[in-house]
């Protein structure tokens, strides 16, 4: 075995705390790293195929009604290649056994073939048999939720009338990969399904025959889908057109491009902060190894070995901690990477999550480690190539001091010896100060932005279902109606307030931007449903004029004063420029909202509702929802603490458990940064303290030269970190938001009270142990050391 092999395992034994923290910090990166890109790219490539196997749709419209005729003026449209016709009908559903309000979605289904576009993946039983006007195929997570099998009924109200429809199997679509209702963020499995029928027996019960209210259309290869869309818009508009829209405005894979974005987002921003770390780590450490090795260096160069051999000699011991650190980041990512892969299929129903581990993954992750320590070493390993052997030999020129400020100042006189020695060596070596503070606050950093996303989750579905969202029932009407609705609904049993709404679907734009959403109409000082400002305050709706959430109105580039046009996708479908007068603060979801009755002027209509919002006695429920399914203009019945439980429970499967995971990592780099510092100080003041031990100085004053020197570095480092961590929380929070959510930037104490406490007991432990090996000195060896 070669020298240099026999130095290189030496030194790494002699460093293996050290080299173990270094490798928990690349391992860390590289799992976070490893995390994210397997995950995205297991959605990704299995949205990719079940989208181009099933053919899913390129654009959708809904309208209220057209004859079947209108169908051959769509396919004439250039660039349509593909047109499906359909009958959508929404529906209240009884599940037997289950005896919450439950709603769902009804698609007709071509009869006796299958569809061209959208078309279905069969998990259990058989589609509708042609011949039968009362089976159904049931969506295969609402059929999971309630134990549903072919061969059993439910019942669902279908235009006012009671209907048994029997199952005939469960299925998966390209249309509805992520199944929630139109006005829930997540699914709800077992209070809204997806069931699809056979054309003629839907037509027949929906009062559709001959026509329909939906179109799915694929699109040829270079299609403009803007002009498709306008073509669309320009032949539905008389005949109740909606607007069309294009996969990028569709509910399902909306929501499922957001998640990818997000991943994204984790895959770019974490590994780097922890790269960056890893990188600082290695440069101080290398650094500080190569200069108490200097003399090492001169032996060995005089010997005859060439500078490339020192060069590849620190750049093996480099290697060697950067492998370990990412076989140790490979495996722990792939494992959880697998486990989060398959939490996503909960909320994405996908026939097969297609996980699979690809070689420019793992290369991915080992460049970046490896890129990140090349960053860290290459100086301190090019200043080792280039040290010339006779200066290495000579030892290092003693540094010139002068009277400083401590001995200038009145401490002098209260400070015993060893603090002073302290104070002393901190402010005589400032460079080596300052890196070991950043190294500790950068650590801080990152057990403050982990801190922040537990915290700030919390936050914001607090304020969304404690402050915003005040009711326990959410009503939709299947049809505009009466505002008096609102006094009937106020004496049934067990209401003890009740609000209503009018919702109108329309197209914002601001100049070249354009976003689609629905107005929704509310009264002037809302109760169940407030608006918030910047500070939480509710806010009034004023006469005229419109508000828009905060991060919307950014999206489109609009400030209060600015005018906006509003494109109606309803009724008379009129185009109308108003004022924006206000914003409103809201961490879920993305809204425009007016005073109801400027709404109805606005339609050209009278006192009108399209929903109602309700607070009860939660003692009478049972009997509320009885009385509520006697009532047919009540298209679903929508659970408040329902919608909060589901979002806290993803929150918990995904964002949480990152978070978490983060966390626990932040912790470990803590104690990795501190431990390091702490090591490299004790080897370069062993001496030192050797010689004072030999002085007449007892171990308790040597040991605090140490610590003090450790805890006064740590107490600096603080509030740097605290600073740190505000920007690293501020960087995820931008990244972070989108218009189905936004973490809210809200940093509390207890972040920083915990992220201090992690690193306080990190330097505690850190000095303990390196107080332990300061009692096994041998004096005598370091004593003998050449000076």
């Amino acid at each position: 075995m070669r020298a240099l092999n026999r130095k290189l395992l030496r030194d790494l034994s002699a460093l293996k705390g050290q080299a173990a923290a270094i490798a928990l910090v690349i391992a860390s990166g590289v799992m976070t790293l490893m995390i994210a890109v397997t995950t995205l790219d297991a959605l990704s490539l299995t949205q990719q195929r079940f989208y181009e196997d099933f053919h899913f749709a390129d654009v959708f419209a809904d309208l209220t009604r057209a004859p079947e005729a209108v169908s051959e003026r769509l396919r004439g449209i250039p660039g349509v290649n593909r047109i499906e016709t359909r009958v959508k009908a929404p529906v209240r559903l009884e599940v037997p056994g289950f005896g919450e309000p439950a709603r769902g979605l009804l698609l007709s289904i071509p009869d006796g073939r299958e569809a061209l576009l959208n078309q279905l993946y069969l998990r259990e039983g058989r589609l509708p048999d042609p011949g039968r006007a009362d089976e159904v195929a049931v969506s295969d997570g609402f059929a999971a939720a309630h134990g549903l099998r072919a061969g059993d009924r439910i019942t669902a109200i279908i235009r006012g009338r009671l209907t048994t429809l029997w199952i005939s199997g469960t299925v998966l679509s390209p249309e509805h990969v992520y199944q929630a209702a139109p006005t829930d963020l997540l699914p709800d499995y077992r209070r809204y399904g997806i069931l699809w029928m056979n054309r003629r027996a839907l037509a027949s019960a929906y009062g559709m025959e001959g026509a329909f209210n939906n179109v799915v259309l694929g699109l040829e290869a270079g299609a403009s889908e803007a002009r498709v869309i306008a073509e669309v818009d320009r032949v539905l508009g008389r005949y109740g057109g909606t607007g069309a829209y294009g996969r990028d405005d569709q509910h399902s894979h909306r929501f499922l491009h957001e998640e990818l974005r997000q991943l994204r987002a984790q895959a770019a921003i974490l590994p780097t902060i922890f790269m960056l770390v890893s990188a600082f780590l290695l440069n101080v450490v290398l650094g500080r190894i190569i200069r108490n090795q200097r003399e090492q260096v001169a032996v060995l160069k005089a010997f005859g070995y060439h500078d490339r051999d020192i060069a590849l000699h620190y750049g093996t011991m480099t290697g060697m901690i950067v492998a370990i650190g990412s076989a140790l980041g490979i495996g722990f990512g792939l494992w959880a990477g697998s486990g989060l892969a398959g939490i996503y299929t909960e909320y994405f129903r996908f026939p097969e999550l297609r996980f699979r581990l690809q070689g420019w993954v793992i290369l991915l992750a080992i460049g970046v480690a490896a890129g990140a320590a090349m960053l860290g070493t290459l100086r301190s390993v090019r200043a080792a190539a280039r040290l010339p052997p006779a200066e290495g030999m000579r030892p290092e020129p003693p540094a010139r001091f002068h009277r400083g400020w401590l001995e200038r100042s009145a401490l002098r006189g209260w400070l015993d010896q060893p603090t002073r020695i302290v104070l002393r060596n901190v402010s005589r070596h400032p460079l080596k100060s300052a890196l070991s503070v950043v190294g500790i606050a950068m650590s801080l950093g990152l057990l403050v932005m982990g801190a922040y996303q537990l915290n700030a989750v919390d936050h914001m579905i607090d304020t969304q279902y404690r402050q915003v969202m005040r009711m326990d029932l959410h009503l939709s009407f299947s049809d505009p109606t009466p505002a008096r609705v609102q006094s009937e609904l106020r004496h049934l049993p067990g209401v003890l307030v009740a609000e209503t709404y009018r919702s109108v679907p329309v197209r914002l734009l601001a100049g070249h931007r354009e976003y689609r959403t629905a107005v929704l109409g509310m009264d002037e000082q809302p109760y169940l449903r407030q608006l918030l400002d910047g500070r939480q305050r509710p806010q009034r709706l004023p006469p005229e004029g419109l508000l828009l959430t905060d991060y919307l109105a950014q999206d489109l580039g609009l400030r209060v004063g600015d005018r906006v046009r509003l494109e109606v996708q309803e009724g008379h479908r009129q185009t109308v420029t108003v004022p924006l007068v206000g914003v409103v603060d809201e961490p879920l979801g993305v809204g425009a909202y007016m005073r109801r009755a400027a709404l109805n002027r606005l339609m050209r209509e009278g006192p009108a509702v399209s929903g109602a919002w309700l607070m009860i006695d939660a003692g009478q429920e049972a009997t509320l929802f009885e009385r509520l399914w006697e009532l047919p203009a009540i298209a679903s019945v929508g659970m408040i603490s329902e919608a909060e439980g589901d979002i806290r429970e993803y929150m918990a499967d995904t964002l949480l458990m990152f978070a978490l995971v983060f966390v626990l990592l932040a912790t470990s780099i803590t104690f990795a940064v501190v431990y390091n510092n702490a090591r490299i100080a004790f080897a370069e003041r062993s001496r030192e303290l050797a010689t004072l031990q030999v002085l007449g100085y007892s171990r308790a004053e040597v040991s605090w030269i140490l610590i003090g020197e450790i805890l006064l570095l740590t107490l600096v480092a603080l509030p740097v970190g605290w600073l740190i961590g505000t920007g690293f929380a501020w960087a995820l929070n931008q990244a972070f938001s989108m218009d189905m959510f936004r973490v809210p930037l809200v940093l509390t104490p207890g972040a920083y009270g915990f992220a201090t406490a992690v690193v306080l007991a990190a330097s505690v432990a850190a000095a303990a142990l390196v107080v332990r090996r300061l009692h096994r000195l041998d004096k005598l060896s370091l004593l003998k050391a050449v000076e």
